[in-house]
């Protein structure tokens, strides 16, 4: 009735760590943010410290957090804990992942000791990936989380430091922990789990350095926008020029007029839908507005989503 569950050696797959590995996580890296709870994004493979070289360096869109990532395709070693700690003193890291075939005993007691004992701005993580197959199907992989922050801890840590965190900052980040909560729940928009004290919050759209975002501005205004910024901005604007070539296809599909914001005095430029709305609105209608970011952010994915990843390849070809 059923088949065999057997597991593959990461070597089979990947047979180099740096040539193999470090680049399939790379582009998995969206799939590794699911196993966290978070949307990250790549920044940059073997990414210098000194004379090292970090695996992977990302974001967590969410937070705008730096992310560092180290990984290896046997069991954890000592040589490899130095090094993550190496990397995330060089490039002060919030959100610090060990990514390996297996993780020893005493590492990840060290993993936990250091979430516990440093601030709640940090985080510790190590994951195990497996690749598994069934009789002879193709193989699958796996995250598994195996260390990572006791929340419990972490938020005893939050209550003593509350005094820092205005009322208003507690408003944002009720707002959207509602938001996404409700985007990852209900229309698996996003894996992000954990809302800011923050009036922005940012999603990945499978394209590194376009994101969907949901704001607050200035004016008693709620934003949904498509955020261009691939680094470049002479990269940004080919982008942009090329969406706004397709204004009427684009606008036709959403239902409604674009605020086409090239931002020509900054490096970045963004596609924006706008509504009235504040944080300091009542519960009700900031339950409108939630409603409103929500239908726009899915509308904006659909109308945009298959322009983007071939907008930013042709401007990375630049």
């Amino acid at each position: 009735m059923f088949g065999e569950l057997n597991k593959v050696a990461l070597r089979e797959i990947w047979p180099h760590e740096a040539s193999d590995f470090t680049p399939w996580l790379a582009e998995n890296i969206e799939e590794l943010g699911k196993a966290l709870g978070m949307d990250l994004e790549l920044i940059e493979q073997e990414a210098s410290v000194g004379d090292f070289s970090l695996d992977i360096l990302a974001k967590d869109l969410g937070s705008s957090k730096s992310v560092i990532i180290e990984n290896q395709l046997t069991q954890t070693d000592h040589d490899h804990l130095g090094k993550l700690l190496t990397y995330a003193a060089g490039f002060n890291a919030s959100i610090v992942i060990w990514v390996s075939e297996s993780i020893r005993e005493e590492h990840r007691q060290a993993l936990d000791w250091l979430n516990q004992r440093t601030d709640s701005e940090t985080s510790f993580f190590g994951v195990v990936v497996e690749v598994i197959k069934i009789d002879d199907s193709k193989p699958a992989f796996n995250f598994k989380l195996v260390a990572s922050p006791n929340e419990w801890q972490k938020n005893k840590k939050r209550q003593s430091q509350r005094a820092s965190v205005s009322t208003k900052g507690e408003k944002y980040q009720n707002y959207f922990q509602g938001l996404i909560d409700t985007l990852r729940e209900t229309h698996r928009f996003t894996s992000a789990k954990a809302g800011q004290p923050q009036n922005w919050y940012s999603f990945s759209s499978g394209v590194s350095g376009i994101t969907y975002g949901a704001n607050f501005s200035q004016g008693g205004k709620a934003r949904s926008e498509l955020y261009i910024d691939l680094g470049e901005q002479e990269k940004n604007k080919y982008v942009f020029d090329q969406l706004n070539h397709l204004k009427e296809e684009i606008e036709a599909s959403l239902g409604e007029a674009v605020s086409w914001e090239r931002l020509d005095s900054k490096r970045a430029s963004r596609l924006a839908l706008y509504t009235d709305g504040s944080i300091e609105d009542s519960d009700s209608d900031l339950e409108v507005v939630k409603s409103w970011h929500i239908e726009r952010l899915l509308k904006l994915k659909s109308a945009l989503g298959n322009k983007i990843s071939s907008l930013s390849k042709a401007a990375n070809n630049m």
